[in-house]
């Protein structure tokens, strides 16, 4: 495949999304890791170092440029294949049965993707841009000077519509990591007869766990509920 076609094909297309997807997921593990902090009692001080370390550290910093490039790409060659995907099956064949042949959720990959991206809009305002761009109380942590990351969750989650539309936001990244996560490694030619039962169980693991983790954080500060464990270890 020449290097005009990756973007242009849709074999191409097929590889960039399975790349961008499997790098999106990396970064959403680690988002989790820094979020389950929260559900903790001594949670508050861990977030906020953490949330310190990702808005001061360099290497962090320019890291977020491949993020959003990551974000971006991802997102448009979807819709392309979406769009591609429509326009093939425009003309139909005498028997039509795809629900027979896959799975609602694999056949809603662009809804799933617009409810997610409608989500992403609504977190990047509510925490990243406030983060990077200032309007936050600062709280002090030994020498550490840091804003207050926590308390803008805790005021963000105080209200009940918001809460559910996290949830309701996590609940689409559940069913569009279950078909995302399998499909990529298919694309990639590493789903091996061998391995295939291993990739799948690993896929439907990720695609619990890391909404879960998401979906608890705002449910348990808008009810006010921390599990009794001081500590969960941070590299920060």
């Amino acid at each position: 495949m020449k290097w005009n076609q990756v973007l242009t094909s849709s074999v191409g297309r097929k590889y960039v999304m399975a790349l961008t997807g499997l790098f999106l997921i990396i970064f959403l593990l680690v988002h989790a890791y820094v979020n389950l902090n929260v559900l903790f009692t001594n949670g508050e001080e861990n977030f906020n170092r953490a949330a310190n370390f990702m808005s001061t550290n360099l290497l962090v910093r320019v890291a977020e440029f491949g993020l959003f490039a990551g974000f971006i790409i991802h997102i448009y060659q979807g819709y392309l294949l979406a769009n591609q995907n429509r326009v093939r099956r425009s003309t139909k064949y005498a028997i039509d049965a795809p629900a027979q042949t896959s799975t609602w959720y694999s056949r809603s990959m662009a809804l799933l993707g617009t409810l997610i991206l409608l989500f992403l809009i609504v977190h990047i305002a509510n925490f990243w841009v406030p983060s990077r761009f200032g309007g936050l109380e600062e709280v002090a942590y030994d020498r550490l000077q840091t804003h207050n990351l926590y308390k803008k969750m805790d005021q963000v989650f105080s209200n009940i519509w918001l809460v559910g539309f996290y949830v309701a936001g996590c609940i689409s990244l559940a069913w569009h990591l279950l078909h995302g996560f399998q499909s990529a490694f298919q694309t990639m030619g590493w789903k091996h007869r061998k391995y295939a039962g291993v990739i799948e169980s690993v896929g439907v693991v990720i695609s619990i766990l890391l909404p879960l983790i998401f979906a608890l954080m705002p449910i348990f500060m808008y009810l006010d509920i921390e599990i009794p464990i001081g500590n969960l270890t941070l590299f920060f």
